[in-house]
Formats: structure tokens, sequence, C-alpha cells
């Protein structure tokens, strides 16, 4: 027999049944009639008929009917359009796609187990019946419905088949959660109607009885706390239980009779109660000491500890006395757990004594910080002054004089710096410092870095190498202005805490890479310089703090440095670590992960014109309102050969552009703060003009301000770039050569 023959077969057995036996019909043993009678392909085409019938009668079904092989992977033979409707396939290719083709791919994975346990239950239980099973499933437009699942199991020439009719639930489930909900409500309205129906019955039992009520309202106040609740008269030496938690049911049992109350408790003092606590709660339970402090106040509790499960738990006793008069005789006794209550005060007070101990601390740290800064901030300001008056004294001997301005150059160094400590961890503390990634060089900014402090480690004879070998990639997206305070500050401080003749090591790693684009990166900075005492290390970041002080170590700071370094390694996303031996030298080691530039072009080489030919007689304006500030200025720019003008303020400076001969100024140094109007206001004026070469001037901001949120805001006035101030001649010529031959 043909396999389609076969198919043909079971699916009418299955729908056609025998009237009278109810029983699937013997298509095999017919067929086997026919064709011994010669009738093989007349009944052959009757049959595909029969089932061609079927086939259309199964896809008229207004619910979903598929079969599926019981065994192997449970692959579905067949699945009618309700099917595709139901799932939201437009094909029987989406929905094979959809569920793989297989039952279990059909059913929502979280409720397959159940569904097949489910479903196995009820064929072993009775063969002839439809298993039922609710499920969900997840259509293809992504919406998950739940189905009625009623299937049957069948044996056959062709293997063991489910054949199973389905439906969208959804909507019953959806009815179903409303209606329990509905019950919920009712439920709690009922249990309004009857709390209300109890306070009116308690109103009225007030009036009745008004000191019974009383009672009756201090031991149910007592109850919504209390987790054993006992009345007591100590005149007839009786105790009631009312409420009895597990602990106190050994003493009393869970009935509520009445017992004797002398020496009701003891049993549970001596099995429960912590030893150190038992004289106290047995004093505070006996009738002599109720009666002593009833008489003060209405009530009184004591706190003591009990031993559950092995740990320790905070109990509460509180004893008020319900009866009338100054006799003191009826009372009630309630316990309940404080566990929760008394941790947190503790915990409390153990906060308030760190918080209190931080404070001490931080004003003990900023006492010494002030000290320190006093000294620090006095011992430049002495020297400025004497080498000024020193000067002056010997105007007429240049090279005594000259040494005297070395020294006066150097003492300002000092103060700025240490300015600028305390306006970093400042604007840190405030939230006001962010990171911003922009396409850096890894090796221009060591190079940096080492180049700014290589005369520094010169001056003490110390050596500098430099290692960055097996660097892959070293065009990166980083904050560099960030990424070079951090290595200035730590291999500063190296060179600062080394002795002369010894060394320190600026080394980049690159490590392996984490995720695409993206590579770690170790800088190291070691030194054998005088190391960090083992005591120190916990207090190494903290502000202010510094294991000598400038007194003691002959090195001055604020103690601000590692704070600072600190603070921009966390907001990099990266750990510092350290390791120091005293006399021997510290190695600081910071681990950053960077994301990778894009492969691009190698950028033109600087051009190194001389600026006085980029000039070609043209002026610089310089725009600054404060007088010793543009007289230094002034004198420093025309000592380095160039032309200058100047303007005290934006609006001078914008009436001299306005006026100006074609090519008569080259480029604007332009202060920021200045009265009248301010440089980012003139800035943006000058690029709204109308004449071109005066709108494409380039412009350099010159500010003491420099954080990052400066040189933005520089940049969204329209400036080119911004300098800090004092101004670094050497750095402000190289700027003024960038932008004048970019300019071509």
């Amino acid at each position: 027999m043909s396999e389609e023959a076969k198919w043909n077969f079971n699916l009418i057995e299955y729908i056609a049944l025998d009237e009278q036996a109810q029983e699937p019909a013997n298509l095999e043993r017919l067929y086997r009639d026919c064709v011994s009678a010669g009738l093989q392909p007349l009944i052959e085409a009757y049959i595909h008929e029969i089932a061609k019938q079927a086939r259309k009668l199964a896809e008229g079904m207004p619910g979903g009917f598929f079969i599926y092989h019981a065994d192997g992977d449970e692959e579905i033979i067949y699945a009618n359009n309700a099917m595709l409707l139901i799932f939201g396939c437009n094909t029987m290719e989406e929905f094979r796609e959809l569920t793989g083709n297989t039952f279990r791919g059909l059913v929502y994975p979280d409720d397959l187990d159940e569904v097949e346990a489910s479903i196995s239950r009820q064929i072993s239980e009775s063969q002839y019946d439809l298993d039922y099973v609710e499920y969900r499933i997840r259509r293809r437009d992504g919406e998950i419905r739940w189905i009625d699942d009623y299937g049957h199991f069948v044996s056959s020439e062709i293997g063991d088949l489910f054949y199973v009719f389905i439906g969208d639930a959804t909507e019953k489930r959806r009815s179903q959660m409303e209606q329990r909900e509905a019950l919920v409500q009712e439920a709690d309205r009922k249990e309004r109607h009857w709390k209300s129906q109890l306070d009116e019955y308690n109103r009225k039992l007030k009036v009745i009885s008004q000191e019974q009520l009383r009672r009756l309202e201090v031991i149910e106040g007592l109850s919504i706390d209390y987790e054993s609740i006992f009345y007591a008269d100590l005149d007839q030496n009786m105790l009631k239980p009312y409420r009895v938690s597990e602990r106190i049911e050994r003493a009393f049992g869970r009935d509520d009779a009445f017992c004797e109350f002398a020496g009701s408790s003891d049993r549970y003092i001596d099995t429960w109660v912590h030893p150190e606590d038992r004289a106290m709660l047995r004093k505070a339970t006996s009738p002599e000491y109720i009666r002593e402090r009833l008489s003060k106040d209405i009530s009184y509790h004591v706190n003591y500890r009990v031993v559950y499960e092995g740990a320790l738990e905070y109990q509460q006793m509180r004893v008020v006395d319900v009866g009338v008069g100054d006799h003191i005789s009826q009372i009630v006794l309630g316990y309940r757990s404080v566990d929760e209550e008394i941790r947190q005060e503790m915990e409390q007070k153990k906060a308030f004594e760190e918080a209190m101990n931080q404070a001490r601390a931080a004003n003990i740290a900023k006492n010494t910080f002030l000290a320190n800064m006093s000294h620090d901030l006095r011992t430049p300001m002495t020297a400025i002054v004497g080498f000024a008056e020193l000067a002056k004294s010997h105007i007429d001997e240049p090279e005594r004089v000259l040494h005297y301005l070395d020294k006066i150059e150097d003492s300002g160094g000092q103060l700025l710096g240490l300015l600028n400590d305390v306006l970093e961890i400042s604007r840190m503390e405030s939230g006001r410092a962010v990171v911003r990634e922009t396409p850096c060089s890894l090796m221009d900014i060591v190079r940096d870095v080492h180049a700014e402090l290589l005369p520094q480690a010169e001056g003490k004879r110390i050596a500098l190498p430099l290692d960055f070998e097996g660097i892959e990639h070293v065009d990166v997206e980083c904050d560099g202005g960030m990424l070079r305070q951090m290595l200035r500050r730590l291999a500063g401080n190296a060179i600062k805490y080394t002795r002369e003749g010894g060394h320190v090591c600026i080394t980049v790693i690159e490590k392996k890479q984490t995720a695409a684009g993206c590579a770690n990166y170790q800088f190291v900075i070691e030194d054998n310089g005088i190391g960090i005492g083992p005591g120190f290390l916990p207090r190494l970041y903290e502000p202010f703090e510094r294991e000598r002080n400038t007194t003691m170590s002959g090195v001055r700071g604020t103690g601000l440095g590692l704070t600072i370094v600190k603070n921009i390694v966390d907001m990099m996303g990266g750990t510092i670590g350290v390791e120091s031996r005293v006399g021997a030298g510290s190695r600081f080691t910071v681990s950053l992960s960077f994301r990778l530039q894009a492969s691009r072009e190698n950028d033109a080489a600087e051009d190194g014109e001389d600026l006085a030919a980029l000039l070609a007689g043209r002026k610089i304006l310089l725009v600054e309102d404060n007088e010793i500030n543009l007289e230094i200025e002034t004198e420093l720019l025309q000592q380095a050969g160039l032309e200058v003008d100047t303007a005290t303020d934006g609006s001078i400076a914008l009436e001299k552009l306005r006026g100006a001969k074609p090519d008569e100024y080259a480029l604007v140094l332009m202060d920021i703060q200045m009265p009248v109007m301010d440089g980012y206001q003139a800035a943006r004026v000058i690029r709204s003009l109308e004449q071109p070469q005066i709108a494409d001037i380039p412009i350099i901001a010159l500010s003491a301000n420099t954080f990052y949120e400066d040189r933005q805001k520089s940049a969204e006035s329209g400036m080119n770039a911004h300098v800090g101030k004092p101004i670094d001649l050497p750095e402000l010529m190289s700027l003024m050569r960038k932008l004048l031959g970019a300019q071509g």
C-alpha cells in the first residue's frame, strides 16, 4: 500500500466512525477485499476522494486542527488554515518557520514541560477521552496568546499520532481574571462591611460598659504589635493568656485557661531569656516591682534579649495598669519583638558615631590642610615679595636682578600650582568635572608629559626613561586632558619624592583587547624614591593627607595630587594600584580601557614656517582689561618680534577690527572677563560680521579658567583655541603658527 494510501486510511479512520460500534472503520480489510475482487484502482480513487473531502472538512473547521507525531521530534504532519490565523501566519511556510514544524516549537517554552506532563498523565488515565490542556503560544507578530487544546492519541501504521483541536482562550482567561478580581473586590467589600459592623458593635458596647470596654481597648491596642498578651489580677494571683507566642507557649500552653501569676514566667525566662537578662526580667515581673512602677506611671516597659535558633533577638515586655482607682491590681502584659527597632537604633547610633568621627577627621584634615596651606602659600609669597625688594635694591646689577626674577618666577609657579590643585578638587567634588572622549594619540600625550617633566628631572639628575614599545594602537578615543593631568601628577610626584641621581620610569603597556574596537592599557610610573609607609597606604588617596608635611619632607604640596589622580581614574572607569617600600621606591599602575579610533590617513606634517613670515607684517590684536596683564603680555609678544595692538574690552576691539585696513590684523588674543563687552560676546559679534576677512580671523581665548567647560564655552562662542593664564609663550607661539599656517 502506498504511503499516501496509508495516510488517507488513517485520516478517514479518524473521521469516519462505524455508526453502530462507534469504532474506526477497518478500511484496510475493506481495501484487501476490493483488491482481491480486482477493484483496486476504483477503491483507491474512492478513498482519495474521501480523504480529499476529509481535508476539506478539516480546512473548514472554525477552530485550529493539527496532527503531529507523538514520538521523536513531535513533527507536525498537518495543520489547517485556522491554525495559520491563530498564529498570525499567512502561509504554511511562515507557520513552519515560526514553530519549527513541531509541537514543541508551537508551545510557549515556559509551558512546554507542564503541558507534555499533563498530556501524558491524561492519556495514562484514559485512552478514549480527549486530553485537555491550556498553554500559551507566541504569534508571528510576537503577541502572547492563551490556547485551549483538546487532543486525542491514536496508534496507527504510520506511528503514534495526536489529533488536536485548539481554540484561542485569551479572552476566556482575561474574563476569568476579571471574575477573580471581582471576587477579590467583593471579599474586600464584605470585609469592610463586617469591619463597619464590628465598629458599630464596639460603639454600642462602649455605651453598655465603659470600664469593660476600656480594658478591651487596651488589650486590643496592644494586640496590634504584641505577639503575646496577658491579663493579670495581682490581688487574686491570677493570670489569663489572650495570645501566646511560640516561646511563651512552653510556660502557658495553647489554651486560655487561668493560672497563678506568681512564678508563671520562670520557665519562659529560664528557657529563652539570655542569662545576663534573666534576673532583670524576674524583678520586672514581680508583683512588688509592678506596683512600685505603676504607682508612678500608667505603664512601663523593659527590653531584654532572647536566644532564638542560636541567634540573639531583642524583645520588649510592657505592663499597663487597667484597673480603677489608685489601687494597682488589674494589669495587662504584652510581649513583642523590638529586634528590628533596636538594631536600627544601634545602626543609627553607629552611623552617627561614624559620621561624627568622619566629621572630626575631616575637621582635623581641614585644619591640617589650612595649616599646611598657610605655610605653603606664605612661603612662595614671602619669596616673591622678598626677591622683588632685592631686585629693586640691585636694579643696576642685571645678573643679580635676573637671578631674583628667576626665583620670583619659580615661586609664582609654586603658588599657581597650589591654587590649581584646590580649584581642581573643588570642581571634581561639585560634580562639574565630566569625561569628554575625543580622538587622541597616546604617544603624543605621553611624550608631551615626558617633555614637560624632563627639565624638572634633569635639575635633580634623575633619569626619566620613557617606554611604550609594543604599543600596537596609539590612536584612541579618550579624555586627553584628564589622561595628561593624571600622568603629569603621578610622574611629577615621583620626581619630587626621588632623591638626586635616582630614576623615574614611565611605561605604557597594551594588554589584550576585551571587546571589538577597544583595547586595555596599563600606565606604570615607577621610581626608586623615598617610598610610602604601609601605615599611610590606606589613606593615600584621601584629600589633604600627606605622610610628611612640607616642613618634614622639604617637598611642597597640598596633599590633593593623588586625590585628584584617583578621581580621574574613577571617572575614566579604570583602576589604580600601588606597591611601595620605604627607602626602595614606589610603583603606581593605572589600568584604563579606551575605544580605538577608526583607521585614517596620516595627518599632514606640522607647518614649520616662521611665525613672522606667516604674519607678513600684520598685527596681533591683544584684548585685555587688566593693565598689569596687558603690559606683561604686550612686552612678551613684542620681544618675540611681533607687532601688537591693544584694546581694553571687547567693544573697543570690535571698533578696531571694523575700522581696520584689509590684512591689518592677523589674529586676536581675547581675554574673557572684561567690562562693557566680554570675550564671549565679542567673539560672537566678530563671527557675525559681513566682511569675510574679519569674520574669519583666528581668535585665541586667554583665561585663568582652563577647565573643560571653559574651553567648551570658548569654542561655542566661535573662538579657535583656549590658552590658560599666565601664558606659556612657546605654547602660544606654536598655537599661533598652527592657526595661521592652516589659514594659508
